[in-house]
């Protein structure tokens, strides 16, 4: 628990309120408790409070404490946030019961004139070099290696395809490194220098020797820090080409029905993205701002929360990618829980700011902005809407989407008044 966000409360329950709870409950006991030679509803009260001694217990506490503590918190005029921490409890049938406890809550802050806490607001306009780039990577994704016709010798940015055979210095009994028709690109950053200086001027059929010193860190466990002899056989000369920007172009890569048309399209697409980025990136840097100008503490608990979160959001991105459970049952959870702690504190400030902002410009949501958020949810989860919403009301799901798309909705509100 966070200290500057802990308040202490004691309660104090008259003997007599204790005695009647006890009554109630034993009595409820007597009524469905099945022991061995007596029948339902005939046990004798000793034997029910004797046998079940720490289920009355608790549920007496159960009866006699939440409403009570809820009502002294109401009181106290704070907003409570995960569960209380009990340092004293006392209960004995006949017996006032006492407890103390403590719990955190969400501390009260100013946002005073945050309405002038601006950051640059960078422009989403797309450039001409932007616009190249896209155009460039779509070429690139469509270049073809060609075989080169002309006799001549290979040079940089040629793909040579070679067969090889390496034999490791000092282990005379291991297998020999090799490989079949592989290719290789002259002055490649992914090819190793020597393969590069011993192909470049050689033609087809020309054998070679080639000795590569591979790095301490070299990615290949086996060849890492290792002197390795290879022979090199040339088998052909190949070229990358890339195809020219024109109409059957824009075709071939899909419902386009010309070069016109893919550009625009292409545009739209970079603009998109660009607006998305740069509100994400500005948003994170508002945030930040207010943060600093309104320096609060926040609750431990709501810390963890979002740390569970984020994790939970990481581990969904690692299976995407193909992580399997086992994997995952391996990873130090208690140092990625570290690591996530300086963004869950943020995104807890974050969260706690827009709640405010909100509320002071009395921003709400809809039914129907709530509806929208349903039916893409169902989507993603191929589960009937109403399934969906009679699940999320009964587990408190329902009230958080609410909630998080009001903090959207003000997020992009402080976003649009950022001048330009």
């Amino acid at each position: 628990m966070n200290p500057e966000c802990t308040r202490e409360l004691v309660l104090d329950v008259p003997a007599d309120e204790v005695t009647k709870a006890y009554q109630k409950v034993t009595a409820n006991y007597r009524k469905y408790a099945k022991i061995p030679g007596f029948r339902a509803g005939k046990v004798p009260e000793s034997v029910v409070r004797r046998r079940f001694a720490e289920g009355i217990r608790k549920d007496v506490i159960d009866g006699l404490l939440p409403e009570r503590f809820n009502k002294a918190v109401v009181d106290l005029g704070v907003k409570p946030v995960g569960e209380p921490q009990v340092l004293e409890l006392t209960i004995e049938d006949g017996q006032p019961l006492h407890v103390k406890a403590v719990f955190e809550f969400i501390p009260e802050f100013s946002i005073d004139g945050y309405q002038s806490v601006t950051v640059e607001k960078p422009s989403v306009e797309i450039t001409e070099e932007e616009f190249q780039q896209e155009i460039e990577q779509l070429r690139e994704s469509r270049a073809t290696i060609e075989p080169v016709e002309e006799d001549r010798a290979l040079v940089d940015g040629d793909w040579a395809e070679i067969t090889y055979r390496g034999l490791i210095a000092g282990e005379e009994d291991a297998p020999p490194v090799a490989g079949e028709d592989t290719l290789v690109e002259i002055g490649g950053k992914d090819t190793v220098a020597a393969f590069s200086d011993v192909l470049r001027g050689a033609k087809v059929d020309q054998e070679l020797k080639a000795e590569v010193i591979y790095a301490a860190d070299y990615a290949e466990p086996k060849l890492a820090g290792k002197t390795v002899a290879y022979e090199v056989t040339v088998k052909a000369i190949k070229k990358r080409i890339v195809p020219e920007l024109t109409d059957e172009f824009a075709q071939e890569l899909g419902h386009y029905e010309n070069l016109a048309d893919l550009e625009a399209r292409v545009r739209d697409h970079i603009s998109s993205r660009k607006q998305r980025s740069v509100e994400s990136e500005t948003k994170d840097r508002l945030f930040a701002k207010f943060s600093e100008t309104f320096n609060f503490a926040v609750p431990e608990a709501l810390v963890q929360q979002q740390i569970d979160t984020r994790l939970e959001r990481g581990l969904r991105a690692l299976a995407a990618q193909g992580m399997s459970a086992e994997q995952m049952r391996k990873l130090d959870f208690a140092r990625l829980r570290v690591a996530q702690r300086d963004g869950a504190v943020a995104e807890v400030k974050a969260n706690l700011l827009l709640d405010r902002i909100a509320a002071e410009e009395k921003i709400t949501v809809t039914d129907e902005e709530l509806d929208r958020e349903l039916q893409l949810a169902a989507l993603q989860s191929h589960e009937p809407v109403e399934a969906l919403r009679a699940r999320l009301t009964q587990d408190g799901g329902l009230a958080r989407i609410r909630e998080q798309i009001k903090r959207e909705k003000t997020a992009s509100a402080l976003y649009e008044r950022l001048p330009a």
